[in-house]
């Protein structure tokens, strides 16, 4: 399956959730927001396009890292190419963090057009930071997110208990 990327795959990050991780930066976001630090990730048809299974390869070869986290652009809108990733890096035991311009309420809003593959990809990710950037909510400070606005989710607990449960990261 084919996939759209706005940069090639950061393979060491400390920044984009805990732990060294492997960063997927999509390409294409809808969002748009003021202030955005991934500007050059909005054209849906910038980037490049590369094979799901690329990636993959790329992850079965890292030793070192704890998880992998989704980022871009807008993750949400390349659900399907990022559903066997994300489950690949559950099988070799790989925690999962995205970030979404989406509330968790938009993610899984029935109603939603990409409903069904919202809630098949969230099955694989262990924490979402929800929420659009905020410049005037903007504080630098804040671990793993830009604005006061952002949450911190535990995707599973979440799903478990059908309301958003934030994850123990909040608390920094």
């Amino acid at each position: 399956m084919k996939i759209r990327l706005a940069a090639p795959i950061t393979k060491d990050s400390i920044v984009d959730g805990p732990g060294l991780r492997m960063v997927i930066w999509t390409q294409g976001c809808v969002h748009h927001c003021a202030g955005c630090h991934n500007p050059e990730t909005h054209s849906l048809t910038a980037g490049m396009e590369i094979d799901t299974s690329s990636i993959i390869s790329e992850m079965e070869q890292i030793k070192l890292h704890r998880g992998i986290t989704l980022s871009g652009g807008e993750p949400f809108l390349q659900t399907e190419a990022l559903i066997g990733i994300a489950q690949r890096a559950k099988q070799l035991g790989l925690d999962v963090w995205s970030y979404s311009g989406f509330t968790w309420e938009q993610l899984n809003n029935c109603k939603a057009a990409n409903y069904q593959s919202n809630v098949k990809l969230l099955q694989y990710i262990d924490v979402l930071v929800d929420g659009r950037f905020m410049l005037h909510m903007r504080q630098p400070g804040l671990r793993f997110r830009g604005s006061a606005n952002q949450r911190i989710i535990d995707v599973q607990q979440s799903l478990d208990q059908n309301d958003v449960v934030l994850a123990s990261y909040c608390v920094y």
